[in-house]
């Protein structure tokens, strides 16, 4: 698709105000004819336009199994709980996932950073004293609040 802003407003005055031929423009800005068709048709660039939905992909139906996989490592020691390559083969073995290793590494990833921990700096008043640096000490670990996102 052309995008480029000034030659779009170029081509549309040459045609639509001076009344150059359609074919004169698209033999000198070296464009299709229906490329020149939705440049007329359209003010602006329209940007891309996803044609259908994309598929959902295989590990789809089995996100919910991995979630609760995550869920029960968060109370597990740290040697205990499950590596991306074990939630993998457990949904190959336990639950008939077919597609591959990749898809389950990342998103055990995406959701393992999802439900990370945040710290969040709690706001000083005005009235407390700051640090001897003339910052408030807000960084300190006094003065953050423990969350954990979700949604």
């Amino acid at each position: 698709m052309f995008s480029d802003m000034q030659d779009w407003t170029d081509i549309r005055r040459q045609v639509l105000v001076e009344g150059a031929s359609k074919r004169s423009v698209c033999r000198q800005y070296g464009i299709a004819h229906k490329t020149l068709q939705k440049i007329l048709a359209h003010s602006e660039p329209p940007g891309y336009r996803q044609q259908m939905p994309r598929p959902q992909t295989k590990l789809g139906p089995y996100l919910s199994v991995i979630e609760e996989i995550l869920t029960a490592d968060r109370q597990a020691p740290a040697k205990q709980r499950h590596t991306a390559k074990r939630i993998f083969e457990r949904l190959r073995d336990e639950h008939g996932y077919g597609g591959g290793i990749t898809q389950v590494k990342v998103a055990v990833a995406r959701l393992r950073r999802h439900a990370a921990e945040v710290y969040v700096p709690w706001p000083t008043s005005p009235e407390e004293p700051s640090s001897t640096s003339g910052r408030p000490a807000c960084g300190s670990p006094a003065r953050s609040a423990r969350l954990t996102s979700r949604s």
